[in-house]
């Protein structure tokens, strides 16, 4: 079911630590920030917990643990919803790569463990996570949100499945790694979620921080956007550390859907029955 209403929702592009304990600190500084310009929801990187290439299997603690307790608070004390990345415990030594998200009385809403793992372009990201499988659609600071983490941007399937279920919003917890045409990759695949699905997309990226070379392990370009249902960048944080809040309005996803009506010209009578021919024979 679709239905009209408006919020703001912070960026916060931060740089990571390794020491969960820094890193509370700096999600509180940028959620009393955030609430200071009237947001209603502060989405944070990937990984907000410990930044890549740390021990992450020390760092990782369950959903009541001392870190998501922390966020808990800070979403209750500023009355702002929060979605961060942190990590869980999961069988066999391996962490899950989780976003939690809390609302304004610091209530847990939502914990979405990462479906689609980052094994390409040098990097094997299950070797110590352990791939979610549950898709997670919540109601947020008044909205109906969907929840992708930075390499599931790749699967259109995944946010197209998000918007099917009535998403009027999907945040996008990134640490986006560095390297050949990958900023391209970035800004054109968020871009291109919107357009598809004619929803909004708010992609909250990791920045390095400066006191910690990440030796190799992917921490992040910053590129944090807020991006409309017509694919119009409302806001790019570029690739320094910083906080932005824009308007998420869905009189504006009405106003597109209205005159592009590309998700009520789904063929699935068609390509339901390709898949599951292709997938039998």
């Amino acid at each position: 079911m679709f239905y009209s209403a408006a919020m703001r929702v912070a960026l916060c592009q931060l740089p990571i630590s390794s020491a969960p304990a820094v890193n509370l600190g700096r999600v509180r500084a940028a959620v009393a920030d955030a609430a200071s310009q009237g947001a209603g929801l502060a989405v944070f990187p990937e990984a907000t917990l410990a930044r890549f290439g740390s021990n992450l299997r020390v760092a990782a603690e369950p959903l009541d643990g001392p870190f998501c307790r922390g966020l808990s608070g800070i979403a209750r004390d500023a009355g702002v919803a929060v979605a961060a990345g942190v990590f869980e415990p999961a069988p066999g030594g391996r962490v899950y790569n989780t976003v939690v998200a809390y609302d304004a009385d610091g209530g847990l809403v939502a914990a979405y463990r990462k479906i689609h793992l980052y094994d390409a372009l040098g990097q094997r990201e299950s070797e110590l996570v352990a791939a979610g499988d549950e898709p997670v659609l919540c109601d947020l600071a008044g909205l109906q949100i969907g929840i992708l983490t930075c390499y599931d941007i790749r699967f259109p399937e995944h946010a197209r499945a998000l918007a099917a279920g009535g998403a009027q919003l999907i945040v996008v917890p990134a640490a986006w790694a560095a390297g050949l045409f990958k900023e391209e990759h970035w800004v054109t695949l968020v871009r291109a979620r919107a357009i598809e699905n004619t929803v909004w997309v708010a992609a909250a990226g990791q920045v390095p921080d400066p006191a910690e070379p990440a030796a190799g392990a992917p921490t992040g370009i910053g590129r944090s956007m807020l991006v409309d249902p017509m694919g119009t960048v409302r806001i790019d944080l570029g690739p320094g550390r910083g906080i932005a809040v824009g308007d998420v309005d869905t009189a504006v996803t009405a106003q597109v859907r209205d005159v592009l009506p590309s998700l009520e010209h789904r063929r699935e009578d068609v390509f339901g029955k390709f898949w599951n021919f292709r997938q039998d024979g």
